[in-house]
């Protein structure tokens, strides 16, 4: 794990720390968690839970901008966020909608 992943995950806690019950339910909690955890733990991004848990975790970025629970401006940078604790290098996740 470099300092960056660290720092990184930091963010990701701090996001969801930063969020009250109405904006998030635990069970969305969970998955970024999950997500975050996935892909600071992870040796490559190809990995199948990696992967699965960053789907997991775009989906519902979608569903909370779909359903105005979030701007898209928040959810990007979260998925950005839940992207950078892994790996790899930084690339350009598509805009969550």
């Amino acid at each position: 794990m470099t300092r960056a992943r660290a720092i990184a995950y930091s963010r990701v806690t701090s996001t969801l720390r930063g969020v009250g019950a109405p904006e998030l339910w635990s069970r969305e909690k969970q998955c970024v968690r999950e997500a975050a955890d996935a892909l600071l733990f992870c040796a490559d991004v190809d990995e199948a839970d990696a992967r699965a848990a960053l789907a997991a975790a775009a989906v519902l970025a979608d569903h909370l901008v779909m359903h105005a629970r979030w701007t898209p401006r928040r959810a990007q940078r979260l998925l950005d966020d839940i992207w950078a604790c892994g790996p790899g290098a930084p690339v350009e996740l598509p805009d969550a909608a």
